[in-house]
């Protein structure tokens, strides 16, 4: 009996070392799951739709070595310029949080990869190196913008503060496809649409505007009947910026304020007449590009009763203005070509420099300046107060300004992706 219990009790033990030996060999070390948002990056195709403000999470089978996730050994990539993006890591027993330091673009690929000096905690093994990649949703833009606006059947700004503080005769209908929802449109004789504190939106050194214009020129006429111009948006007209179109169409530009780096500003066009014209070949002073457009309907085949993109960009490292329509450069001047001993030859970034009350510290969509402004009030074609005025006729939407500076790559981008 007593033979016959021992062989049980050493039934039992191999058993349980059997057991032990199996579950220990069945210990995994593997990546389970990779989630941005509730999207699945882990799975057999690259992921889009993803949330650009999502943070991502790596699940493991096994516990992390907080020490390891390191910025080095875990890195997101934007694609388009290979740029790596800064992210905050951290680590709950067996997940692993990216977290990005700043919102990710909209509609834009990025890697993501899991570097082999990724450990476990036991020590026992390493995170085998893999690479997933993702697009998040949207059409694409670059991230960074300090205001936005979409006019989807409002005038406030969706990623800032600068919220619309007055609308007047303003609608919002369809835009130029079904993706970019509503856009605003004015009617030529009164539309306008008002920002507070547009100093705030213009006061740097670097600086960006992307929109989408289309003008109406029909029946878009001044007092003696004639073709009227379009002051599309204005900030206290050039004490600020104003951006125009002429009545013809021949030419647009953005009109701005600098600083002069001496506590003064002054003023400075980047005109674009699509003639070619530079400094050197007739054209005026500092035009160190212009693109010539007299054998393909000029600046009004771009430009007159058809949607297009326009970015103006001020780049203070080049000392240029750059003027791109559709993706494509058009127009740049460079402060570096005015004399010796000018002024402008100081110019160190873009600033307002209105004084009330003949200026008023409102940007206004669909005029030259806001209401209250007096420049030019009881002139016929610059006085809010007359309906043919060079009011905007047409429609305007997704405005940006970034105070930074995007590259050719990024315009041409996204003018692709929103077109």
């Amino acid at each position: 009996m007593k033979q016959s219990l021992v062989f049980k009790s050493l039934a039992v033990l191999g058993l349980a070392l059997l057991t032990f030996q199996a579950c220990k060999k069945e210990k995994t070390y593997e990546l389970q799951s990779l989630v941005a948002g509730g999207v699945d990056l882990n799975g057999a195709t690259s992921a889009v739709g993803v949330d650009a403000k999502a943070d991502i999470v790596a699940t493991f089978s096994q516990a992390v070595d907080a020490a390891s996730a390191t910025g080095t050994n875990i890195t997101l990539v934007r694609d388009y310029d290979n740029a790596t993006i800064a992210t905050t890591i951290s680590v709950v027993d067996n997940a692993v949080t990216i977290n990005p330091n700043e919102d990710l673009g909209s509609g834009t690929l990025y890697k993501l990869t899991f570097s082999g000096s990724v450990k476990y905690a036991d020590g026992a093994a390493s995170v085998t190196t893999f690479t997933r990649t993702f697009t998040t949703a949207g059409t694409f833009a670059p991230a960074g913008a300090i205001a936005h606006w979409t006019f989807e059947g409002n005038g406030n700004d969706v990623v800032g503060s600068y919220n619309a503080s007055a609308v007047v005769s303003v609608s919002y209908d369809a835009s130029r496809n079904a993706n970019a929802g509503k856009a605003a449109t004015f009617n030529g004789d009164n539309s306008i649409i008002e920002v507070p504190n547009g100093d705030k939106l213009m006061n740097t050194n670097d600086f960006t505007m992307s929109f989408w214009v289309k003008a109406n020129s029909d029946g878009h006429v001044n007092a003696d009947g004639n073709p009227a111009g379009h002051f599309v948006m204005g900030l206290a007209a050039f004490y600020g910026f104003q951006f125009e179109i002429t009545a013809d169409y021949s030419w647009c530009k953005l009109a701005a304020r600098y600083d002069l780096g001496n506590n003064t500003t002054g003023s400075e066009d980047l005109w674009f007449p699509g003639n070619g014209q530079t400094y050197a070949n007739g054209g005026w002073q500092g035009w160190d590009f212009c693109k010539d457009l007299t054998n393909s309907g000029g600046v009004a085949g771009l430009l007159k009763d058809k949607w297009a993109h326009v970015v103006c960009v001020y780049n203070s490292s080049t000392r240029q203005g750059i003027m791109y329509m559709n993706g494509e450069k058009m127009k740049s001047f460079d402060f570096d070509l005015w004399p010796d001993g000018d002024a402008k030859r100081g110019v160190t970034g873009m600033k307002y420099g209105g004084t009330a009350p003949e200026t008023v510290n409102e940007l206004a969509f669909g005029f030259i300046q806001s209401r209250s402004g007096q420049l030019w009030d009881t002139e016929p074609w610059g006085g809010y107060d007359f309906p043919t005025s060079n009011h905007f006729k047409g429609q305007l939407d997704d405005v940006r300004i970034y105070h930074k500076v995007l590259t050719d790559k990024e315009i041409e981008l996204m003018y692709n992706s929103e077109k």
